[in-house]
């Protein structure tokens, strides 16, 4: 897809409760650029703030999703600026920064047109589905750049695909094709059109009840707890959504056979 903006990261509405967020620098395969960063940062601030929003979708202009980071600038700095305190101070707001979508209230969706590779993989393991093109490739060839892994790819990997799969990733930096990252378990589905699937799940999904639909996203997340987080989590959260006139709507259009009317309240 080519977005119409000239804008480095384009926020758009395709549906009722849907927001589409599209890396959009193609000519650098959406590297994830000082300004690439910035603007990432702002959408997904409009986003938050937006009480409307239900679903987010995450894709990439162009033929790609995303390259990575830009480490170019290494090369273009003093020494001074590259001492292990000042690089520490440098890499953890731009890993948090681009793992916002963990930590956001609704569901966000990758939609992976093409390559992801790097950071660029943790930015889709950041996101609850993730939905690949046929041309979508997956690798993490951190140390074959002769770096560490950044961006929590440590955790997240292991936490997608299991910790033997995540190894090989790792080790090897090969590329996985759509298939195998769908047998893994690295994908929730592979489509001809990967913005298309997503954008279908995500109307779907934006269907729920949104007080619900935001809990459960933070029950996931509690889960990695244990069982007994989980029920105790489960044990206020259920109340909840059993006080709010959404249930009583779900029920009456469950009886009466037609599409729920959610007001999220």
């Amino acid at each position: 897809m080519a977005a119409a903006s000239s804008d480095a990261v384009v926020l758009t509405e395709p549906g009722p409760g849907v927001r589409l967020v599209t890396l959009n620098r193609p000519g650098v395969r959406n590297a994830m650029t000082a300004e690439m960063t910035a603007a990432w940062d702002t959408a997904i601030d409009a986003v938050a703030a937006d009480r409307e929003t239900r679903v987010l979708v995450v894709t990439g202009a162009g033929s790609s999703f995303c390259s990575g980071a830009d480490l170019s600038w290494l090369d273009q700095g003093s020494a001074d600026d590259v001492t292990i305190d000042r690089l520490r101070d440098r890499m953890l707001p731009f890993y948090r920064s681009w793992l916002r979508p963990r930590a956001l209230p609704f569901p966000v969706i990758a939609a992976v047109n093409g390559p992801a590779v790097g950071a660029g993989v943790c930015l889709t393991l950041a996101c609850d589905l993730r939905y690949a093109s046929r041309t979508a490739r997956f690798s993490t060839p951190f140390i074959f750049r002769g770096t560490h892994g950044g961006m929590a790819s440590t955790w997240l990997l292991p936490e997608a695909i299991g910790v033997t799969r995540a190894r090989e990733m790792l080790f090897t930096g090969r590329e996985v094709e759509p298939g195998q990252a769908l047998d893994w378990g690295l994908v929730t589905g592979v489509a001809d059109d990967a913005l298309a699937a997503a954008l279908e799940s995500a109307a779907r999904i934006a269907e729920a009840a949104p007080i619900a639909l935001r809990l459960t996203k933070t029950g996931l997340e509690q889960s990695a707890a244990g069982l007994e987080a989980s029920l105790q989590w489960e044990a206020l959260a259920q109340p909840v959504t059993m006080t709010t006139s959404d249930l009583h709507e779900g029920i009456a259009a469950f009886r009466e056979n037609r599409p729920p009317r959610f007001r999220g309240r």
